[in-house]
Order: structure tokens, then sequence, then C-alpha cells
């Protein structure tokens, strides 16, 4: 295996893993933004209410996203195996 195909593997294992976690880690950015913005706005230094509002906010994106992650990091699998061969 030479460099070039080393870089290229590990390129497309980043991208497919940040193309994954993105829409996790947005919604979850978001939340955590609007939750502590309506903390210091009304003073309320709870601690569950940071993260109830967070995991229900990410349940309900993996079932929205969760078919289109499930195929992405299906397709990166096979096109894994597939140049299993070609690697060696």
């Amino acid at each position: 295996m030479t460099p070039d195909a080393a870089l290229e593997l590990v390129k497309n294992m980043l991208t497919t893993a940040s193309m994954v976690s993105a829409p996790v880690l947005g919604v979850a950015l978001l939340v955590g933004l609007v939750v502590s913005i309506f903390q210091v706005v009304t003073q309320i230094q709870e601690m569950t209410l940071t993260f109830v509002p967070k995991i229900l906010s990410i349940v309900g994106v993996i079932f929205i996203f969760g078919a289109w992650m499930l195929s992405t990091i299906v397709a990166y699998t096979e096109a894994m195996f597939r140049q299993i061969a070609d690697l060696m």
C-alpha cells in the first residue's frame, strides 16, 4: 500500500464520519445554545434542563436521519470491502 492510497482511505473515512455525525452534532449544538440562553435569561440553573432537551432532540434526529446515516455507513463499508484485494 502506498502512502497516497493510505491518505486517500483516511480522507474517505474522515469525510464519511463527518457527514454521518454532522446532523446529530449540529442539532445538539443548537439545542444546547437555546437552553443555555434560556437558563441565562431565567436564571434557572437546573442540570437536568440541559440534558433532557438534548437527548430528546438527538433521538428525533436519529429517527429522521437514521436510515440515511445507516445507508451511508453501509455504502462506505461495502466500498472498503471491495478495495481489499486492490490494496494488498
